[in-house]
């Protein structure tokens, strides 16, 4: 790993930024003057710049992160925003709403890079290109921190003595190359704590997916051959495997132990049907990541296939955020550096399009792997098939992507049709509340749009208010609206930010939405659509009611689209807010008063849960009982006895 960047952060005061990384642009004497107060203040802050290489961040007024980029001269990289004219409406956009920049100086361009990388993962910028859903791909893993290894399913950190295989695209992956391993290669795959208590042999054995080395039925340098084959078709020596089975056959059968031979045969065969598995023949490239790239319509799709030992491990679509007018060279190059900002890459990326900064990119994932990484992009032979393959896959979920949208778009439309709205709608937020008679209330969001349901936008509120009597909802609801609402009024967030709900829909009846427009006219909020939902009779599906702001009731056709969508939207917050509740139930029910009481720690909680029983009688006992408890003095003690006594 390249040393880390340091030298130099300093803030400037700079407006908003491009939000793709282009070449160097020198600075020009003669360039005409800025157009925005934001270029102004870049223009202003050139002077200081370094021409070092390093990384740069746009803030906004509020001090949102609105943009980072790497430059190998910061001036000349910088100097590009203070240009007029020539950038497109969303660098546009960013360039307006930038009140300060901030930067970073590093050693080298690749340290930019990879500086870069790291802070677009964790400050998520508007203006960036970025890789959404990037969870962590599960691994098949062989233990050997025991004497019989084990072969399982792993997910997370690497932190225990054992060897890894994959990344796999998914768990279903995992789950279907662990079952057909386990044909070829029998392993225990069972914990140490059952492995240890077993008396007979499993079911795994008796399906022969096993060989049972927990009740003796096989010696230990017989499993370790097995150990040592699985590894070997790990990494990809499988055709050596089968041939060494298929003369362990031959012999078998020549000394004719026929039962060890079935055994080997069976073997044989699903080592075959594992390598039968694959749809390309991949064997010239046997560890490699391959990234296939479609645009379209402003929109993105990439395609990562995982191969290794020679085998397809599965593959996953990404669709990342703020792609318009982007270049693919530019969208497929932001990925890269994202999704390798965690992990370790293979020796070879093949990726299907020409990245304008190869070179860089390249070193900088020499510097993540400890063995040489190439990427490439081949145009033809073997390689070139694989790129057209990822790339008509990611071409074919852009596709259903977009058919989905436009599904979802014409949802919307309707929906304001049927709520008699001028506006089409963009966002809808619905809440919805859970207790159990009031306690761990919890007040849930749960966000829509055009591309379905907005995850990372969903939003969960504990109830503060403490005079709230013990399931008023009407109350929760007051609380939950104001503070949501009274933020963005607060933080002056604009209405065509993306971040102001064009519908809210409250799960509850009339009096649910009489809090809500209390709530809209205690903050003087208007151009923000309100409606509640209310089940029908007997709280039948189909029959809802839905009240609007202008007292309107309307009641839909039980077979309207329209009508499933919201009951979708309303589920889904119903969903949403039972499952932070149980969240925040689960919490609860593992605290102890005693966590409340200033200056008791694990150890004092222990003496004296050991020595009362309970933390009820800990409240309950006198002064002089405290003082007699191992570690408890008489100033401990009389913090105790007041803080219960108090209480009541």
């Amino acid at each position: 790993m390249a040393a880390p960047p340091s030298l130099l952060t300093r803030p400037r005061s700079i407006p908003d930024s491009p939000a793709v990384d282009t070449a160097d642009i020198d600075a020009s004497d003669d360039a005409k003057p800025a157009d925005t107060p934001g270029q102004k203040v870049i223009a202003n802050a050139l002077a200081t710049l370094p021409f070092a290489p390093g990384v740069y961040r746009m803030i906004d007024k509020h001090g949102a992160v609105l943009y980072v980029g790497k430059a190998k001269n910061l001036r000349k990289r910088v100097s590009a925003y203070a240009l007029r004219g020539g950038h497109p409406i969303r660098i546009q956009r960013m360039i307006a709403a930038t009140a300060s920049l901030e930067i970073v100086t590093t050693h080298t361009e690749v340290e930019a890079l990879l500086l870069e990388s790291n802070l677009i993962k964790k400050l998520k910028p508007r203006y960036n290109i970025l890789l959404r859903d990037d969870k962590s791909f599960p691994y098949i893993m062989i233990r050997r921190d025991h004497q019989w290894a084990q072969v399982a399913k792993h997910r997370g950190a690497r932190n225990r003595k054992a060897e890894y295989f994959g990344p796999f695209a998914s768990a279903g992956a995992v789950n279907r190359t662990l079952s057909a391993l386990q044909r070829a290669f029998p392993l225990r795959s069972c914990s140490d704590s059952v492995f240890e208590t077993r008396t007979r042999p499993c079911l795994q054995y008796q399906i022969k997916r096993c060989t049972a080395p927990c009740v003796g039925r096989i010696d230990l340098p017989q499993y370790e051959r097995i150990v040592d084959q699985a590894r070997d078709f790990l990494v990809g020596k499988s055709h050596d495997i089968q041939q060494q089975m298929s003369q362990a056959m031959q012999t078998a059968a020549e000394d004719r132990d026929y039962e060890t031979a079935a055994v080997y045969r069976d073997r044989i065969r699903a080592l075959t049907h594992i390598q039968s598995r694959q749809d390309i023949n991949v064997q010239t490239v046997p560890e490699a990541d391959v990234i296939g790239l479609h645009y379209e319509g402003g929109q993105a799709c990439i395609q990562i296939f995982f191969f290794r030992a020679g085998q397809n491990f599965g593959n996953r679509a990404y669709f990342p955020a703020h792609t318009q007018n982007a270049e693919e060279q530019e969208i497929i190059g932001a990925f890269i550096g994202q999704f390798y900002a965690a992990r370790e890459p293979p020796r070879l990326v093949l990726v299907s399009h020409a990245l304008d900064s190869h070179d860089l990119i390249e070193a900088a994932l020499n510097t993540r792997a400890p063995h040489r990484v190439h990427v490439e992009h081949p145009k033809r032979g073997a390689k070139a098939d694989l790129i057209a393959h990822a790339a008509s896959n990611a071409r074919e979920a852009l596709h259903r992507r977009l058919a989905e949208s436009a599904t979802q778009r014409k949802l919307l439309e309707a929906l304001a049709r049927s709520f008699g709205l001028d506006a089409p709608l963009s966002r809808i937020e619905v809440y919805d509340n859970s207790h159990i008679a009031g306690t761990n209330a919890v007040g849930a969001m749960i966000t829509a749009g055009p591309d379905g349901f907005v995850k990372g936008a969903y939003r969960e509120f504990n109830i503060k208010t403490a005079t709230l009597s013990p399931g008023d909802d009407y109350g929760m609801m007051t609380e939950v609206l104001t503070r949501r609402l009274r933020r963005l009024i607060e933080e002056d967030v604009p209405r065509d930010s993306g971040e102001w709900p064009d519908l809210i829909l409250i799960d509850g009846g009339q009096g649910q939405l009489n809090a809500a427009r209390a709530v809209f006219t205690e903050l003087g909020l208007d151009g923000v659509a309100l409606a509640s939902v209310a089940k029908g009779p007997d709280r039948n599906a189909g029959r809802e009611r839905i009240f609007l702001a202008d007292g309107r009731e309307l009641t839909l056709n039980e077979r309207d689209p329209v009508l499933y969508f919201i009951q979708r939207l309303r589920d889904e917050a119903h969903r949403f807010a039972i499952g932070s509740h149980r969240q925040r139930r689960s919490k609860a029910i593992g605290t102890s008063p005693l966590d409340e009481v200033v200056g008791i720690g694990a150890k004092r909680k222990r003496a004296l849960l050991h020595h009362f029983g309970s933390a009820a009688e800990v409240a309950r006992a006198g002064l002089a009982d405290l003082e007699r408890v191992r570690g408890i003095s008489k100033a401990v003690a009389q913090v105790i006895y007041d803080h219960f006594h108090q209480m009541r």
